[in-house]
This record gives C-alpha cells, sequence and structure tokens, in this order.
C-alpha cells in the first residue's frame, strides 16, 4: 500500500477493497461516515491511474453511495480530490446533510452544508472509537456481497 493509504489507517480502517482502489473510513469525520476512496497505485496524478483503475470508478462508487445511503441518508455526497499533503491518488468522500447524526452517543453535524464541507469541523475518532465506526461500516458494504 502507499503512503496515503497508511496515512489513513490501513489496515484497520479498511472496509472495502477492490483491484484499483480501497475504501477507508476517515478517522477524522467532517460528517458521520466520511471516507477516504484511494488508489492503490503509487500514481500521483490522476490522469496516470491505469484505465482499469478509472473504468472500476463506477462499481466503486456505486458501492460507497449504496453503503452511505443506507449508513447515515445523505442529502448529497461530495468526492473531493485535494492531494495537497498526501501525493498519491485519493479523494475524501464526505457525505452531506442537513442538520445532524448520531452514532455511538455522539452528535456529527455538517457544519457547512448547505456549502463547502468544513473539513476544520471534523471529529476525529481514534482507539476503539475508531474500531467501532470501522465495523459498524463495514457492515453495510458486506451487506453488497
Amino acid at each position: 500500500m502507499n503512503a496515503t493509504i497508511e496515512k489513513f489507517g490501513w489496515p484497520g480502517t479498511l472496509l472495502c477493497s477492490f483491484d484499483h482502489w480501497v475504501v477507508l473510513a476517515r478517522p477524522a469525520q467532517p460528517t458521520l461516515g466520511s471516507l477516504v476512496l484511494a488508489a492503490r497505485s503509487q500514481a500521483t496524478a490522476f490522469s496516470d491511474l491505469p484505465p482499469g483503475a478509472h473504468a472500476e470508478l463506477a462499481t466503486v462508487t456505486k458501492a460507497i453511495e449504496i453503503a452511505l445511503r443506507q449508513a447515515v441518508d445523505y442529502a448529497q455526497i461530495n468526492y473531493l480530490m485535494l492531494m495537497m499533503a498526501d501525493r498519491e491518488v485519493h479523494f475524501h468522500v464526505v457525505p452531506r446533510y442537513d442538520g445532524q447524526r448520531d452514532w455511538n452517543g455522539r452528535s456529527f453535524p455538517d457544519a457547512g452544508w448547505p456549502k463547502v464541507p468544513d473539513l476544520g469541523a471534523a471529529i476525529p475518532l481514534a482507539g476503539d472509537e475508531l474500531a467501532a465506526l470501522v465495523d459498524w461500516l463495514k457492515g453495510f458494504f458486506v451487506a453488497q456481497g
């Protein structure tokens, strides 16, 4: 795995794996269910990914959207390709909603709604709480087969 994938907690945050991509729970949650969709390659430019990685995005994004719809009933979803500090190709996947979602005794408001997501307002999760989020979200991917 590349450095970006490892930085976002792989293998502990792994929700689902594909030939060219991994889906990880994002340790800092700007909204409940925020993910990292990361290419497994060392590419640092989207255009440098192999054709199979681009083709597989249709399958991967469908799986993400089904899982997050069930998990948090989002109103919109944002795929943010920022790649400033973490150079390998990846997206921050942020489910968007008006108000908040509650999970595990905590509230997760969408502080930026209805404008751009407020990544600075992310709720950091670690340890047992992050592991519980991974287990919870993983169930929505496993349910798809």
